[in-house]
Formats: C-alpha cells, structure tokens, sequence
C-alpha cells in the first residue's frame, strides 16, 4: 500500500483524537454582556461554558483540542493557562478545593488556538482547522450546546464513524414549528437511534422542511469536507454554511470520505446561546448540585409560590 492509501485509509476510518472548538463568534444576543467578554466565558453556576465543552471532548478521549478563536477573545486562552498569582494566593490560605477547580482547565488536554480572522460562518471556522487537522477524521463541537455528562452522544457518535467512515452529525427532534430554527436533516432507518441522512437543508421553512430532526452542535467529521469546504460558496445569511458541504458529501463515493449518517440524542442537552435556554441550564444544572442544590430549590420553590401574577418589565434595557 502507497503511503497515499495509506494517508486516505487512515481518514476514512480511524481512531479520532482531534476536537475543533469554533469560539469566534461575537455573542450578539448577549450584548451588553459580551462586549468584552466572550459569550463562551459566561458561568454556567460557576464554570463556563466552554470548559464543559472541552471536558467533553476529552472525557471521549479527544485529547488534542484546537480552539478556534477571534478578536477579543484573549480570556479563552488565559481561562486554559497557568494563573499563578491565583494559585499562589489559594495555596497560602489552604484552599484546596478551589485550586484543584482552578488547576483543572489547566491539565484538560493539549491545547492549541487558530484565529479565524474573517467571521465568514461556521463551514470557514471549521475549514480554519485543516492545517492542524490534517487528513485524519476529527470531532467539531460547538460551544453553544452543552451535553449532559450522564447521556453520553460523542462516544457514540466517534463509534458510528470508526465502523461506516463517512460523517456524522447529531440530532434531535424539535417542534416543527422551530425547525427554521436548525439545520434540517431527511434521513432514512439504518440501526436504532442511528439513520442515513439523505439530505440536509439549511434552517428551512417549517411547511417546506424534510422533517423535524435538527441539527445539533457534534459533528464527527471524514477530512473530505475541508476539499468540499473550500468550494463551497457562501450560503445562507451570506456565510459558508457547514450543512451545504455536508450535503455534498452524502452523495459523494464511500472511499472518498462520502456518506453522512446521523445519532439521533434523546438525552439532556443545554442550550446557552440563547438567553432564555441559558437562564433554563443555570437553573437546572444548580438544582442538581450536592452543595448547591438543597438551598437553591428550596429558594425556588418559595419564590414560584410567593411570586405574583404578573412580574414587572426588568431592564430589557
């Protein structure tokens, strides 16, 4: 065997180890807030959201993470670094459990950060990876989606590649009032939760759309895409859209990394780029606390029941 087929075989099927992480984004629907934070450093409780999606990359053994960043997004790559004053301060007062918390992003995985200098979409955050990824399968998630540790998606997913190569993504059922929402998938039975797409359709018109299976933040991804990425003309919202070059793979031959299959998640899944969802997963995820949960609940339960009918306006402001 050539060292080509070699190369080629390899990312057909193969054991991943790389995770792309697209942190760009400027987190408009958060704004004021992220100014000049980036929307992936806001607490989730008291971690951001972004640490919950490098643990998961590498809690499935995705050790080598690379970050695609921005402008102003500096705090991200401190967040991942060493703080020594910090852990000086900690280790004089005999805080222990607060250094092993701070120690802890520190020591996720290996590391590394690409700017994407122009915001052009996702499809070109992912294509920003292709030096660093070389031509071997890799995972993308995005920081927006939190996955609950307990119902586990990327393990299977990285499974249904290493066994059928091609790509995968992740799904859920949605209203199909909200389908315009997603990206859309129409999908055949394969095996179980796990069916063949045969189409995908970039947030659709809810009487137009295939289904009510939208896509979600994992994606588990044959190299191929990053040739297909880089014909790829902008798409909807005048960006280079992951799903049109997605859709281009599932007819493409198997041996050329073609074939989209997909995991349809029935677990528990976050959403924090949106400021209601985002208030939601605080919610649920303190309430399910030992140190937190017991008083939190107990505090919602008397504000729910000491609440009146209708709240004032806040500051929408």
């Amino acid at each position: 065997m050539s060292g080509d087929q070699t190369a080629s075989s390899a990312g057909h099927k193969g054991s991943v180890t790389k995770a792309v992480i697209p942190v760009a984004g400027l987190g408009t629907r958060f704004l004021p807030a992220t100014k000049a934070t980036p929307k992936e450093m806001l607490p989730v409780v008291d971690k951001p959201a972004i640490q919950y999606v490098v643990e998961e990359a590498t809690g499935a053994g995705l050790n080598d993470v690379l970050l695609v960043t921005g402008r102003n997004k500096d705090a991200i790559e401190n967040h991942f670094d060493r703080a020594w004053e910090l852990e000086a301060a900690l280790e004089k007062k005999g805080d222990q459990q607060r250094l092993q918390r701070v120690q802890k992003s520190q020591v996720l995985g290996d590391i590394h950060y690409v700017r994407q200098g122009d915001p052009r979409g996702l499809g070109h955050a992912v294509l920003c990876g292709a030096a660093h990824v070389g031509n071997e399968p890799f995972a993308v998630l995005l920081g927006d989606d939190l996955i609950d540790p307990r119902d586990p998606l990327l393990p299977t997913m990285l499974d249904v590649q290493r066994r059928h190569g091609g790509s995968v993504v992740a799904l859920i059922e949605v209203d199909p009032a909200q389908i315009n929402l997603y990206g859309c998938a129409a999908v055949e039975p394969d095996e179980g939760d796990v069916v063949r797409v045969t189409d995908l359709v970039e947030k659709p018109d809810p009487d137009s759309a295939p289904s009510n299976l939208a896509i979600i933040g994992r994606y588990v991804l044959h190299p191929a895409v990053f040739d297909v990425l880089r014909e790829t003309p902008p798409g909807r919202g005048g960006e280079i859209q992951l799903t049109d070059a997605l859709k281009t793979l599932i007819d493409e031959p198997a041996d050329d990394g073609g074939g989209v299959r997909a995991v349809v998640f029935r677990g528990r899944r976050y959403d924090t780029g949106d400021r209601l969802d985002y208030l939601r997963t605080i919610v649920s995820l303190a309430s399910e606390r030992d140190d937190l949960g017991p008083d939190f609940r107990a505090f919602l339960r008397e504000f729910v029941a000491t609440m009146p009918p209708e709240a004032g306006p806040g500051d929408a402001s």
